[in-house]
């Protein structure tokens, strides 16, 4: 039984983003300081992603550990109500999740996906901070397809 009336629940559910969350402003950020130019929301590329550097031709999704299932991350909980809906809901965004990747390699484009609770860990430490970007200025540079922090 869900803790939250009807009326309650759905507007908590309409108050969350799907662009411009926290965690992608604060990573975007991180990238324009360190001198990396992107797009946001980039129509022509499949997903759509976050961030799309188009010269180094990679595709940058943050992705909610929640929402996209992080495999053994603490925020990828099951909620006590409507489990069948909830399950629905996130084996089609696993499934949504694999296709944007297949067709990422299809057309040659990097892709990169960073996870919410790495960005949580970033905030709180500067050493995770600097290795993460390492990561990813080692990730642009090499010839890698997919690859995930």
């Amino acid at each position: 039984m869900d803790i939250k009336s009807p009326e309650e629940r759905s507007k908590n559910m309409s108050a969350i983003r799907s662009r411009d969350t926290k965690p992608e402003v604060y990573f975007r950020k991180l990238l324009f300081a360190q001198g990396y130019r992107y797009s946001l929301n980039a129509k022509t590329v499949p997903g759509h992603p976050d961030i799309y550097l188009k010269k180094y031709n990679t595709a940058i999704f943050v992705h909610g550990c929640f929402w996209h299932r992080h495999p053994g991350c603490k925020y990828t909980y099951m909620p006590k109500s409507r489990v069948e809906f909830w399950q629905k809901k996130f084996d089609t965004n696993q499934k949504r999740d694999c296709v944007v990747q297949e067709e990422l390699k299809e057309r040659e484009i990097k892709c990169l996906v960073v996870w919410e609770c790495s960005i949580k860990k970033m905030k709180r430490e500067k050493e995770t901070c600097d290795r993460l970007l390492a990561y990813v200025e080692k990730f642009l540079e090499s010839d890698e397809m997919c690859g995930e922090i």
